[in-house]
């Protein structure tokens, strides 16, 4: 699909983000122990994270302006940083505060007291030895970075102890396990915008398999998964030929809905209210947005020597722990961007 189309379907789907802005708004109970960060934080923070990644990755025009808008919206919301310090010293043992908050530092958006309190956290040892999984660890590495702290280990040991670093069988392939490499990705490339960060084994292994999990991915109507898979194949040193990605492309034009949004799975749910169409279907339109905005950019960049693409500044990146203060599940596709993207 050529650029200009994908910059069109990008910027349908951040206009119905900004025509559902008020959905994404937090309540003032968000700190109370008792409220469901999975439907609060977590829709913001995916907000900010996926609009934060395209404001970066454009330059000028109506894509950048509405991703602009949103993640502004996303900083208005937690109070300029002061809700996710009341988060994190609530909570002192979760990682997401510092995740979301990573979305904003990547664009310029700080806090002095919030990066005091972090970096007395991040410096402790049980920060540094509680137990996750690789995929998790990954991706608080990489929100340390972006915040401007010192990593607390190595990202290449963290990247092969993941389902992606170990190569596995590319049959053993489903719906868990494709989240997982994607936010893999993410993490390492710092959601795309650093693809040579990613080891060439692993960039020649996705190139090779993707395009087939794509095609399962789409047979399946996994639109959510699509689309980060779509956003990985453009987050690789080199991409997958056009050719193979094109008909994925044409099938979520195909499915995506006239007011630019686009479901997560199968069909639109019907009868269940303006509400739950909102939850199913927020993430993936974003993350469509954003897997467009970065496959429009890597084919204008095709041209370029491979020095300097490398030197593209980073995105960002966020995401969520995967469960809440109680340790009960995300409803999310993903662990959470949420992870979800």
């Amino acid at each position: 699909m050529k650029a200009e189309m994908l910059d069109r379907f990008a910027l349908s789907c951040l206009q119905w983000a900004h025509r559902n802005r008020e959905r994404f708004r937090i309540s003032r109970d968000v700190t109370d122990p008792e409220t469901d960060l999975n439907w609060t934080m977590k829709p913001l923070g995916e907000l900010a994270q996926l609009s934060g990644s395209v404001r970066q990755l454009t330059g000028s025009g109506p894509v950048q302006r509405l991703a602009r808008e949103l993640q502004e919206l996303c900083w208005q919301e937690v109070r300029s940083g002061k809700v996710l310090l009341d988060l994190f010293r609530a909570e002192p043992q979760a990682t997401y505060p510092l995740e979301i908050y990573a979305a904003f530092a990547g664009a310029g958006m700080r806090d002095q007291e919030f990066e005091r309190f972090a970096a007395t956290v991040c410096g402790t040892r049980a920060w540094r030895l509680t137990e996750q999984e690789p995929n998790r660890r990954l991706g608080i590495l990489n929100a340390e970075r972006r915040s401007g702290f010192t990593p607390h280990g190595p990202f290449g040991p963290a990247l092969r102890r993941t389902w992606l670093g170990g190569l596995p069988e590319p049959w053993t392939f489903e719906r868990a396990a494709g989240y997982h490499l994607t936010h893999a990705v993410f993490h390492v490339t710092d959601w795309g915008a650093a693809p040579h960060r990613l080891p060439a084994d692993l960039g020649d292994y996705l190139r090779m398999w993707l395009p087939c999990w794509l095609d399962a991915c789409l047979e399946a109507e996994q639109w959510d998964l699509c689309c980060e898979l779509l956003a990985v194949g453009a987050s690789l040193p080199e991409p997958p030929p056009g050719e193979l990605l094109d008909p994925a492309w044409l099938r979520l034009s195909e499915v995506q809905g006239a007011d630019g949004s686009l479901r997560e799975t199968g069909s639109a749910p019907t009868g269940k209210g303006p509400e739950l169409a909102f939850a199913y279907s927020y993430h993936s339109t974003l993350a469509a947005a954003f897997a467009a905005t970065l496959s429009a950019g890597r084919q204008r960049q095709g041209d370029r020597p491979q020095a300097q693409q490398q030197q593209a500044q980073p995105a960002r990146g966020r995401q969520r722990q995967r469960g809440r203060r109680d340790g009960a599940p995300d409803r999310a596709p993903s662990e959470w961007t949420g992870e979800r993207v």
